[in-house]
């Protein structure tokens, strides 16, 4: 299982590379893996787009810690 930390670092990253963008790739990813019936991989990408849209939000920096 992926850990906190790993998701952080892979949210980080697709924030610095697309920005706004990779909050879309990651709703794509979602829809396609539960039409192929990938239950918990569309999981695991909609638990990194939370962190994601945390991180273009400005709620949580890029080492995974929640900003006030």
């Amino acid at each position: 299982m992926i850990t906190d930390h790993e998701i952080n670092l892979l949210a980080a990253y697709m924030v610095d590379t697309h920005g706004r963008k990779a909050l879309s790739y990651a709703d794509t990813a979602v829809c396609e893996l539960e039409q192929i019936g990938e239950k918990m991989r569309a999981d695991a990408w909609r638990m990194l787009r939370v962190v994601v849209e945390d991180m273009v939000e400005g709620r949580r920096s890029r080492d995974g810690h929640i900003l006030h």
